[in-house]
């Protein structure tokens, strides 16, 4: 097993490795990091061309069918500090809720450097002349990489939140780990939904997309608390998981649960949860873009 997935640990040392350009400033900015900030931001202006364009044709079949003003909102001329600030809420959102529950200060608290990054991303990615349409040829690949950033939030940026608490009542609860994961991942775009920061006319409340009917299927919102679990059943993160990793391999036969279990190394886990959601990603991929999705559906008489 380690050695099928040294090569994804192989791929997380090398990208870990902080960016010359920005060690000479001081600044530790690791190649991950500068490529999922580009990700992210690439990414929000395809979702915000892509809600702008629906709204337009729209306004559009609206006006050719009633023959007169639509009572839909009108298009709003786009800024770049509603959009850097919907970026740093899509990553700091969830933290911003979760820190002041757990009474520790948010990392942007801390420090500047990465929100002024994600803000610097924002602009360079808005004065791109064009961004690809998202597409099967695109996404797939995408979610390969989505599985290593991902990763590295849900098994190296989240957990420490509750694992390195003051509070012995924190950091050996696996629900605050759980319910951890699930807000401080997903937290970020349920705000940006709830104001409708992507779409093109003014900030309004409407039900984020969470809160729809089958909402809580969506593949980002519970892979979060699963993979954050899954990373300290194999870590032993808190004494519950030690507990429940001995006797998960006691039901299968394959250890004795009087005899308690070493725990897996922090990154060949982490390298099992890039598999598990590069799984999840990219069957997402081909489920929204692949040659089945482009297929019209026909109607049944």
């Amino acid at each position: 097993m380690a050695l099928l997935l040294s090569p994804v640990v192989e791929i997380y040392r090398l990208i870990l490795q902080p960016v010359a350009l920005f060690t000479w400033f001081g600044v530790q900015l690791s190649t991950l990091d500068v490529l999922a900030a580009l990700r992210l931001c690439v990414a929000l202006r395809q979702i915000r061309e892509k809600l702008r364009s629906d709204h337009v044709l729209k306004i559009k079949t609206v006006i050719a069918s009633e023959k007169e003003k639509p009572v839909l909102p009108e298009v709003e001329q786009r800024s770049f500090v509603r959009d850097a600030a919907a970026a740093l809420l899509v990553v700091y959102g969830g933290e911003a809720v979760t820190a002041p529950a757990l009474a520790i200060p948010p990392s942007f608290m801390y420090s500047g450097v990465v929100p002024v990054f994600y803000a610097a991303i924002q602009a360079i990615v808005e004065k791109l002349p064009w961004v690809p349409i998202p597409s099967y040829e695109t996404e797939m690949p995408l979610a390969v990489w989505d599985a290593f950033s991902r990763a590295y939030l849900l098994c190296n940026l989240i957990p420490p939140m509750v694992t390195n608490h003051a509070s012995p009542a924190i950091n050996s609860n696996p629900w605050t780990l759980l319910l951890t994961s699930l807000m401080t991942a997903n937290g970020g775009f349920f705000f940006t939904n709830l104001f409708s920061f992507f779409q093109p006319y003014a900030l309004t409340l409407t039900t984020p997309t969470e809160l729809l009917p089958y909402g809580w299927t969506t593949t980002d919102l519970w892979c979060a608390p699963l993979i954050t679990g899954l990373y300290a059943f194999l870590t032993h993160a808190q004494p519950f998981w030690a507990d429940a990793h001995t006797v998960a391999l006691g039901w299968l036969g394959t250890a004795n649960e009087a005899e308690k279990l070493a725990a897996v190394d922090p990154e060949t886990a982490r390298a099992v949860c890039v598999v598990v959601l590069a799984s999840l990603f990219t069957s997402r991929a081909v489920k929204n873009f692949g040659p089945a999705a482009a297929k019209p559906k026909t109607k049944v008489q």
